[in-house]
């Protein structure tokens, strides 16, 4: 289980803004579920966002007119025969409030209000949807969430991704049809959670880390990679000559059972271990003019369960350290901390 506010510190981390000051009151409030937390995100940061205006986009309308706006269209001004009616048919932009992105907040927050949140709550997401007057709702599950940031709307992306984790992670639907909230995020949404945040906290904690989420080219003694898989690393820290790369697992179970013995996840750990092997041919290739040696470690980072059994062992593999811990993420942030903490000190003495 993980307790509810430490999602909070996770989003925290995933996204900066939330160490924002207008976010702190947050972090000492309680929750009953998930859908509340998101809930609260949601109304501080669009409160925000109104303060410094909501974003607005062209957006191209096709009408009947009496006056001309824009473009003449002519084809269909002759097909709808607006001429006898003395106007004509017009393609214009406006800049409207009514953008791709408000569309999705504003869709969001309805959902939320027919959910399970206290009426406080409901009651404060009610006052800011005044300012969406003129924002249409769009279908959420026909949503392209692959949304373009720049300078102007990059205030935007912790509100879309807050609404992404709520129509994709708490959103299901039901037999009849109906659509329902449910009170923690699915597996799969949390899994990407959890491996941004501890990304980002070792980013933020140890910045004397190379801390990124990079590829592994593959080391191939003929060069053909043809259909070869991408080494899509979750978490890869390097300091001077060590470097660890971490696959973390958000799993409901961390281990697999067979005839009563727990065994480990079979594909992780080969997947780690061709990350370790590869990794460590590149460097050391890169400097065995030197004579210097890297070391190259691996970990599986599973999040902890309610299983009676977890792993919690350490291999010695042709030359690599390939470990297997758990994050217990059912305590005090602080704990998680220093759990993530002995991770550095344990691999690089810091």
């Amino acid at each position: 289980m993980i307790r509810i506010q430490n999602i909070y510190y996770m989003l925290a981390y995933a996204f900066q803004v939330l160490n924002e000051q207008g976010y702190k009151k947050i972090a000492t409030q309680n929750f009953e579920n998930a859908t509340e937390l998101c809930a609260a995100i949601l109304a501080q940061g669009l409160s925000s966002q109104i303060k410094r205006g909501l974003g607005k986009e062209y957006i191209p309308h096709t009408e009947e007119l009496s006056f001309i706006r824009g473009k003449i269209d002519i084809a269909e001004t002759i097909k709808t025969m607006a001429l006898q009616r003395k106007h004509i048919v017009c393609s214009y932009d406006e800049f409207s409030v009514n953008s791709y992105m408000n569309r999705i907040i504003k869709s969001t927050v309805l959902i939320l209000l027919r959910a399970d949140i206290t009426k406080a709550r409901k009651k404060e997401l009610r006052k800011l949807m005044v300012y969406f007057g003129d924002v249409e709702v769009i279908d959420l599950h026909s949503v392209d969430w692959n949304v373009h940031y720049n300078r102007n709307n990059q205030t935007y992306r912790m509100l879309i991704s807050i609404c992404y984790l709520i129509v994709k992670g708490l959103l299901q639907t039901q037999k009849d049809g109906s659509e329902k909230l449910m009170d923690f995020i699915d597996e799969q949404r949390m899994h990407r959670l959890y491996e941004k945040f501890i990304l980002e906290y070792y980013r933020k904690k140890y910045p004397q880390l190379s801390a990124n989420a990079s590829q592994i080219p593959w080391q191939l003694d003929d060069g053909i990679c043809a259909m070869l898989p991408i080494m899509q690393t979750d978490i890869m820290l390097s300091y001077k000559e060590k470097t660890l790369i971490i696959d973390a697992k958000y799993y409901a179970h961390s281990t697999q059972v067979q005839y009563d013995k727990h065994t480990l996840h079979s594909g992780n750990l080969y997947q780690i271990f061709t990350y370790v092997k590869n990794k460590a041919t590149e460097l050391n290739k890169a400097t065995e003019p030197e004579g210097q040696v890297h070391k190259v470690s691996g970990m599986l980072l599973y999040a902890k369960t309610d299983e009676e059994i977890y792993p919690d062992n350490e291999y010695r593999m042709s030359g690599n350290k390939i470990s297997v811990r758990t994050l217990d993420l059912n305590c005090d942030f602080s704990e998680i901390a220093t759990q993530l903490n002995k991770i550095v000190t344990d691999h690089f003495n810091l």
